[in-house]
């Protein structure tokens, strides 16, 4: 007998998710309350619609590589579909850290050395603090930060290098974000091999690197979706002949569930069945991440994807130029990440401040 799973989110995870339990034989039924995939990296508007814009920008890296994978298994092509590019983390007169490929370590030495507008002694302390890492095999206390990790670095290292690494890939500032996992971040990107540092920079829309081909796909396979609708109740089955137990979500019968949407929807539903574990979801804080489209006929970045000064008045840390991806010319995202502060302030600030920022 076919073993019946209830999916319930169809973000990345939810689809990743789909496409494994497929193959291992379950049938599988995806619920979203949303009524397109892709979660927090989806499209917005029709298929067909012209310059689709997504919900952010989002990028990946060369240290992904099960989610390429799980790409090319559904029928997208990451080399066509990604700009992929060696670690660059420029401002807009083109000065900033450049990784250049081949293997991690000698291409992480290069690049730091290159750094020709920081002093000897602010490239050699960063050299240093990344050999102690690495000799300790990216480990620290589970209990500092980003800041307390890196608190002996010179002022221009941190404000240049750290923290823009660590909101971009954490999406949480440097003074609360986790060192623990912040380390293991820069050990499968810098670390890992060739290629794993460097920038994958979506062509085309979000929906078309995963969420369409992966529907397509689980479609040809048999799946259920079911978009645009909430699960409501989440209840266990006792094990009593001839049933043999399992979950109800919504009045029917599934042998397992996966829970793979928000923190704060997985805490709702599970609160009847694990209290203690819904809770702890509960519990869970992240930062929201605003994304600014701006439109300026005629400009250009000084590469795909540059680095901003970040300040009381300046909320944006990265900006995306979109023709240089392929896009539309004269479009540009910038990224606000760990963006709790400027949402308290309301959009209507945040958008000012972006567009001051452009402008400056």
């Amino acid at each position: 007998m076919t073993r019946r799973v209830a999916i319930v989110g169809a973000g990345w995870a939810g689809l990743a998710t789909a496409v494994r339990a497929t193959e291992r034989g379950w049938h599988v039924t995806l619920l979203d309350m949303a009524p397109q995939a892709g979660g927090r990296a989806r499209s917005l508007g029709p298929a067909d619609a012209p310059h689709r814009l997504d919900n952010g920008q989002h990028i990946l890296i060369g240290a992904y590589v099960e989610t390429l994978a799980l790409m090319r298994q559904v029928g997208a092509n990451p080399d066509a579909l990604l700009l992929r590019r060696p670690l660059e983390l420029l401002d807009q007169n083109g000065t900033g850290l450049r990784l250049p490929p081949g293997p991690a370590l000698p291409a992480f030495l290069r690049g730091v050395l290159a750094l020709r507008h920081w002093s000897l002694g602010e490239r050699l302390a960063l050299l240093r603090a990344a050999t102690g890492w690495l000799l300790r095999g990216f480990a620290c206390d589970a209990t500092w930060t980003v800041d307390r990790l890196c608190r002996d670095l010179p002022q221009r290292v941190r404000d240049e290098l750290i923290d823009p690494l660590c909101v971009a890939a954490l999406n949480t500032p440097a003074a609360s974000a986790s060192a623990s996992v912040f380390l293991r971040v820069l050990k499968d990107a810098l670390f890992a091999g060739p290629g794993s540092s460097d920038l994958l920079i979506p062509r085309r829309p979000l929906a078309e690197l995963l969420p369409e081909p992966a529907l397509r796909w689980l479609t040809t396979q048999g799946a259920t979706m079911r978009l645009g609708q909430r699960v409501t109740q989440v209840q266990q089955v006792r094990q009593v002949p001839p049933v043999d137990g399992g979950w109800q979500v919504d009045g029917a019968h599934f042998d397992a569930i996966v829970l793979a949407c928000s923190a704060t929807e997985a805490a709702r539903l599970a609160a009847p069945v694990a209290p203690t574990w819904a809770a702890q979801a509960a519990a869970l804080a992240y930062q929201p991440i605003v994304t600014t489209y701006l439109q300026a006929p005629g400009a250009r970045l000084a590469a795909p994807m540059v680095a901003l000064a970040e300040g009381p008045h300046a909320p944006a840390q990265f900006a995306f130029d979109h023709a240089a991806l392929g896009g539309q010319a004269g479009r540009f995202a910038l990224v606000i990440s760990g963006a709790a502060d400027w949402v308290e302030r309301g959009m209507a600030a945040t958008e000012a401040a972006v567009l001051a920022q452009a402008r400056g």
